[in-house]
Formats: structure tokens, sequence, C-alpha cells
């Protein structure tokens, strides 16, 4: 064996590119290179954290595979126009009412590609299909009697 077949992945390699039709409703760490091809409109909504005021769009993005639509908060949603084309980079995707969804979250990045997209296969839209959502899980305990903690937002989830 060589020594190269012996070695573990790097770890500071670039995760291999995705299609959009290669998601599915929990993919984790998602590179993935896309075309806006259209911007929702922006809407307001409050954090169940701390009370603060959020924008929210979802955008629709795809590449010659197909489509999803992409959930866009606050400063990322200036960052984007229509028939742009976008870099993300360790995003994930997760059902929002029933429905995929493509999300940045705080570790993941969202850039302008170098080279545009040409068209985007808008008869797979994946964000059309319905998905079942797993149940929230508290690690918390949550209910329990002794020593409880856990409940939403404090420990856990996905």
């Amino acid at each position: 064996m060589s020594e190269e077949e012996g070695q573990g992945a790097d770890a500071s390699a670039p995760a291999p590119t995705m299609k959009v039709s290669e998601l599915g409703p929990y993919s984790k760490q998602v590179t993935t290179t896309v075309k806006v091809v259209q911007k929702g409109e922006a809407r307001e909504t409050v954090s169940r954290q701390d009370g603060t005021t959020h924008r929210v769009l979802d955008a629709l993005v795809g590449d010659d595979s197909g489509t999803i639509y992409m959930t866009l908060w606050d400063e990322n949603i200036d960052k984007v126009n229509e028939g742009d084309t976008l870099n993300v980079k360790n995003g994930y995707v997760r059902p929002f009412k029933g429905s995929m969804r493509l999300n940045i979250g705080r570790y993941g990045s969202l850039e302008p590609a170098e080279t545009p997209l040409g068209d985007v296969n808008t008869q797979n839209n994946l964000s059309d299909k319905i998905v079942e959502e797993r149940p929230y899980r508290s690690y918390g305990g949550g209910g329990r009697r002794f020593g409880g903690g856990g409940g939403y937002g404090r420990g856990g989830g996905y």
C-alpha cells in the first residue's frame, strides 16, 4: 500500500462540489455552485432566542440538474441578485414546512462565483417535493424531574 493510500482524507481539502439534484432533506457540509433564478420578497421575522427583528427571503437557485429554494437572512439578501452565480460553501439542507431549503447558516459562506452558470433545470425543483420532517430532539432532557435543563434552544437539536 502506498503512503497516500494509508492516509486519511486531508482535512484542509475542499469539500467536493455537489449538484443540486444530489441534495437530500438533511444534507450537511454542502458545497455547490448555483444560479439565482428568482428572488422572493423579503419579510421580517422576530427571533425566538433574543427578540431581535431579522429580514428573511427565499430565492430559487439551481444548476443544470435542478433547483431548490435557498433561505437568505439579513445582509445576505442584499448580496444576491437574480441571474447571479454563487458558490455556497458549508451549507446545509433542512425541511421547512415540509419542503427542502438550502441554508447558509453561521458556519457557511456565500460568495460570487468566478464562472457564471448557463441554463438552469427548473423542471426538477427539489423544494416542490414533500419531505417528512424529523421530530425535534432535545438532548438536555427538557421535562425531566431532576436535573432537566434541555428544552428548546438549550443544546442539542441538529
